[in-house]
């Protein structure tokens, strides 16, 4: 009997130590890069990629829309419950926002361009995916054939007669479609200007997508051309008179806006959150197919998280899909209510690349910083390039540097190069940029591939969409979970980042002293990046109830920067 009760007793407590083992891991700061480093596969942001990439999306089309949804399934097998079937208790929620498009949607079909004579097709639609500019109508089944007039300047195109002829340049389409349809009457536009970070003359079928502006009553097309096709088309008209033919076959319909957006409610500053914005549209992998991936991974491991009782966010977490500026912009503009308590945003938007074929690298794009005034040294501007801006323009914050930190670590934990730009714009970080709502972009920057039909799911690395996903969440969980003690370390933080950026601006004054740069200069750019450190270290006060209990570890952070940018501008001096 004892011998039985022994073996009872015995296998009882090896099955509550199994049970005990399984537990999930509670998630804290100090564990945060563990736990979600192992439980972030990529495996879903890489199979939405997939799904994704397959359609060439615009707002409002097939494309688009089936996205939407399927982010939407996605959501629910997660645990989100529509938004309005939520009740108070639900923490994880979602809506789909329709509104009317007040142009119709476009979508692409099949198309092909052929030098009559000639067997082999300049172009087809299977492989080029791209040819077709947007917006462009459908010819008549049998095609349209018609004679080629090349336009070398195209500030002489009201000077040549185009009337019924197809216009060949090397431009965007949309830059002469008024001289060339409008005025001209010309048949339709063939164009080439693939820049030369394409790297065209190695790339030579690829092919930048292009746009013409909706017409109705025109109905007419245009087709961009890769540096093959282009190369062919010249040679044919070295010799003869060159007839195209040429078909095309396009879907415009009237069609709704959707945007989709997912919310894991904070438990005790729920009007509170950070928003994470991935456009849809766009019909490449990387652009942007990786940032819906990566976002849909994040928000369902989120979820997982908290079903399992896991990690229990402070503040609220947004995930929005939809079009790109557009929908963001509306999200910050429509509700000045939500927008004043929307702390961080950051924009999702080519990240999952595999760099070996593309190019580049990942790139953290700052907030606005003396960088982008100043751009020397390490900092530079990629091929997209910057505007000129002022002090005025600048946005002090500890985003920039906290968000540097937590890429830089992971960098160094998974061997993944990690890089920064100055800001330059042009993706979903403008518009919280705008409303005075600290953000970033994430990014890779250059890609060989960009906006053309060569960038599908075999640039796309789930390590990187891993790397990506998961250093985003560690840096996310940080800040809806930041207190008083965040905030010290942050502010620890930027006081060494201010350090090592003033004595690198220090070097680089130097040099510019050397080559003939003038003094007042080097003394604006030192006191631009401690005005900037001072105000950023101001900033840490979002992350606290009380001001207070901070005010005394900025207030000696702000004296340190201060003197040693003092100490600068005397050894410049002298």
């Amino acid at each position: 009997m004892f011998k039985k009760s022994f073996y009872l007793l015995f296998f009882s407590f090896i099955l509550f130590q199994c049970k005990t083992e399984e537990k999930p891991k509670q998630l804290s700061s100090k564990n945060y890069a563990d736990v979600i480093n192992e439980e972030f596969t990529g495996d879903l942001a890489y199979e939405t990629t997939s799904f994704v990439e397959k359609y060439w999306r615009v707002v409002g089309n097939t494309g688009f829309n089936k996205t939407v949804y399927n982010i939407a399934e996605n959501l629910e097998k997660a645990g989100f419950v529509l938004e309005e079937n939520a009740t108070e208790k639900d923490m994880l929620t979602y809506r789909i926002e329709k509104r009317p498009l007040k142009n119709p949607t476009w979508e692409s079909v099949d198309a092909s361009l052929q030098i009559e004579g000639e067997i082999v097709p300049l172009l087809e639609h299977a492989t080029n995916r791209n040819m077709i500019a947007l917006n462009s109508y459908s010819t008549p089944k049998e095609g349209i054939s018609a004679e080629v007039v090349y336009i070398e300047d195209i500030k002489n195109i009201n000077k040549t007669d185009v009337k019924g002829k197809i216009v060949f340049a090397e431009t965007s389409p949309y830059r002469i479609y008024k001289s060339a349809i409008i005025d001209g009457k010309a048949a339709g536009i063939i164009t080439y200007n693939n820049p030369d970070y394409l790297q065209p003359e190695k790339n030579t079928t690829s092919i930048q997508f292009r746009s013409i502006p909706y017409d109705s009553i025109h109905k007419r097309w245009a087709i961009a051309l890769s540096y093959e096709a282009k190369e062919r088309l010249k040679k044919s008209l070295e010799y003869e008179k060159t007839m195209l033919n040429v078909k095309i076959e396009t879907n415009i319909y009237p069609s709704e806006e959707l945007t989709i957006i997912a919310d894991i409610k904070g438990t005790e500053k729920p009007k509170e959150r950070l928003v994470f914005s991935a456009h849809i549209q766009e019909p490449g992998a990387n652009d942007n197919a990786t940032g819906v991936g990566v976002a849909l991974e994040m928000a369902s491991l989120t979820a997982k998280f908290i079903n399992q009782k896991q990690f229990q966010p402070k503040r609220t977490l947004t995930f929005l899909w939809g079009d790109e500026i557009v929908s963001t912009r509306r999200y910050v503009q429509e509700d000045s209510i939500r927008a004043k308590n929307i702390k961080w945003g950051i924009s999702l938007d080519m990240v999952g690349e595999d760099t070996k074929k593309t190019g580049g690298t990942f790139l953290i794009e700052k907030m606005p910083d003396p960088s982008a005034i100043w751009t020397r040294g390490n900092d530079k501007h990629t091929e997209w390039g910057g505007s000129e801006m002022s002090l005025e323009q600048m946005k002090p914050h500890y985003l920039n540097d906290f968000l540097i930190d937590k890429f830089k670590a992971q960098g160094k934990r998974a061997n993944w190069v990690v890089s920064t730009n100055p800001f330059e714009g042009g993706s979903d970080h403008v518009p919280f940029l705008r409303e005075n709502i600290p953000s970033v972009l994430f990014w890779h920057f250059t890609d060989q591939f960009y906006h053309t039909d060569n960038d599908r799911i075999d640039k796309v690395s789930k390590t990187t969409l891993k790397n990506v996903g998961t250093t985003a969440l560690i840096a996310a969980y940080t800040l809806l979970s930041a207190d008083e003690n965040t905030a010290k370390i942050i502010i620890s933080d930027l006081e060494k980042s201010a350090i090592d950026r003033l004595n690198e601006e220090l070097k680089q004054s130097k040099i510019a002293i050397n080559n003939g740069d003038s003094l007042e200069t080097q003394i604006e750019i030192i006191t631009a990046w401690n005005n900037w450190y001072q105000k950023s270290l101001a900033t840490t006060k979002d992350m606290v109830s009380d001001e207070n209990s901070i005010k005394i570890y900025i207030e000696k952070s702000q004296k340190t920067i201060d003197s040693i940018s003092m100490k600068i501008i005397e050894k410049l001096k002298g």
